[in-house]
């Protein structure tokens, strides 16, 4: 199975600055141990040492939040698009 994963702005240098990538697997820990594979210490800043994405990230199945689905265990199929995207703070202090 492969599938596109569009990249952060604050993880570009850890893939060559290509914005998208393609990776292979059949849940989203499957493709997150792949871009791991690929680009070393990626992982690190997406994921917990648990494997449980960070807190400030956001992994979107075409464009469904995983924590509303089965969270690193999501199936994901050929063509699949996934989006990580680092949660924005703000509002009022």
């Amino acid at each position: 199975m492969s599938v596109k994963v569009r990249i952060p702005s604050p993880l570009l240098k850890l893939t060559n600055n290509q914005s998208e990538v393609a990776a292979e697997g059949g849940t989203i820990a499957d493709i997150l141990n792949n871009l791991e594979s690929q680009f070393a210490g990626i992982k690190e800043r997406i994921c917990e040492e648990s494997g449980a994405p960070r807190r400030f990230i956001n992994i979107y199945l075409n464009e469904e939040d995983i924590r509303f689905l089965e969270g690193e265990n999501t199936p994901v199929k050929d063509g699949d698009d996934i989006s990580i995207i680092p949660a924005i703070a703000g509002g009022l202090h």
